[in-house]
């Protein structure tokens, strides 16, 4: 190698590290810069976990809670309200047992949020029966025609059933069936509740 690529090399050697040690400050600054910013971001982050004032109105009654805002409306009937009337199936949304009634319609609580439910009428079965403690027709008709065994899913089966006559839906054993076929029966009493919903379906409109 010659002096004169020696000296080449020299010079360029030393220009990659001035250049190189140039830059570490920038970027030494550019991480002390993003580090307030980060730990900013992450303080004003609200924790998930953070009980949620809540308002909700139950069965006619309102509810001053304090709950997750990750909790379902099932969770919080259950578990901070005590209406254990509505059941806890698949927890997934697909067997109705957990069925309320939102506004008067048919809703999954396992799928709402607890904090959804402010501001709206939520009816569970135990807001069913009148004051003097008659049963809501529905209720009688399942009585009547021994629409259920176990009795798990029933409490979603008589609310969905109110929102299949209140909807319009139970002018027929087809129309019927195919309104209630999210409610499932593992008991298969299909064809007692299709019989109930008509008794009361005559019952709800002449009240």
């Amino acid at each position: 190698m010659t002096n004169d690529e020696k000296g080449t090399l020299n010079r360029r050697g030393f220009l990659g590290v001035s250049a190189g040690g140039a830059a570490l400050p920038l970027v030494a600054g550019a991480v002390a810069a993003s580090a307030p910013a980060q730990a900013q971001t992450a303080a004003a982050a609200p924790d998930a976990r953070t009980p949620v004032n809540v308002t909700l109105t139950i069965n006619g009654r309102k509810h001053r809670l304090a709950i997750d805002g990750r909790t379902s409306l099932l969770d919080t009937l259950r578990d901070h309200v005590g209406l254990t009337g509505t059941k806890k199936g698949c927890d997934h949304g697909q067997c109705g047992a957990c069925t309320v009634l939102i506004n008067g319609t048919p809703a999954l609580s396992c799928m709402t949020f607890g904090v959804m439910a402010e501001g709206v009428e939520v009816t569970t079965v135990e807001g069913l029966a009148g004051p003097n403690g008659d049963l809501h027709p529905m209720q009688q008709a399942f009585i009547d025609h021994d629409a259920f065994q176990c009795g798990y899913c029933t409490p979603g089966q008589i609310l969905s059933a109110i929102g299949c006559v209140n909807e319009g839906h139970a002018e027929t054993a087809a129309g019927i069936r195919d309104y209630m076929s999210g409610n499932l029966c593992r008991c298969a009493a299909y064809p007692n509740i299709v019989a109930a919903v008509k008794q009361a379906k005559s019952d709800m409109r002449g009240a």
